[in-house]
């Protein structure tokens, strides 16, 4: 199944990634295979993770305090936001689905 970004979610990466990188090379590439392995895992089995809010889904990262909200579609699955896990809760839920 193909994963498709929301804009704000790809910003929302790139933020984190800045800050990661910013304190170490290897967090950074630390946290962008946690990602990688999180978003291969959505594809294989985009029902894994149990309903969360206003008809998405949250999967956690390992070893990271952050989470992917996503919803999915008949033909995709939408990356509709990567969330910090301790800060704004639900600030993402007025994002639409498409």
């Amino acid at each position: 199944m193909q994963v498709r970004f929301d804009p704000d979610a790809l910003s929302e990466l790139a933020g984190a990634m800045d800050w990661y990188m910013a304190r170490s090379a290897a967090a950074g590439r630390a946290f962008a295979m946690a990602i990688e392995r999180t978003v291969a895992r959505l594809r294989e089995h985009p029902l894994r993770w149990p309903p969360y809010l206003h008809g998405t889904r949250r999967a956690r990262l390992r070893r990271f305090p952050f989470a992917l909200i996503y919803r999915v579609g008949a033909d995709e699955i939408q990356l509709v936001a990567v969330v910090h896990l301790h800060r704004r809760p639900g600030y993402w839920r007025n994002r639409p689905s498409e």
